[in-house]
């Protein structure tokens, strides 16, 4: 029965085998999510996207230098 204990050798309380399984399964989900949004990452860097996310980064760059340009030219 899941949560329950056991009288092991010597009168020492030992988990019930499902116990493990209970306690480990957060553990290994949060494991393989993690590898799964690293591996995401490091795909997503680089490649065709690459030159799409540079110009978008330009783009913002130069809208934000224009901004201030156009703020410091009013006063």
């Amino acid at each position: 029965m899941p949560g329950s204990v056991r009288a092991g050798p010597g009168a020492c309380p030992t988990l019930v085998p499902m116990d493990y399984i209970a306690a480990l399964t957060p553990s290994a989900v949060m494991a393989v999510a993690f590898t799964a949004l690293i591996v995401t990452i490091v795909r997503s860097q680089g490649g065709a996207n690459k030159a799409k996310e540079d110009a978008a980064v330009d783009a913002a760059y130069a809208q934000a230098e224009a901004a201030t340009a156009e703020g410091e030219a009013r006063v």
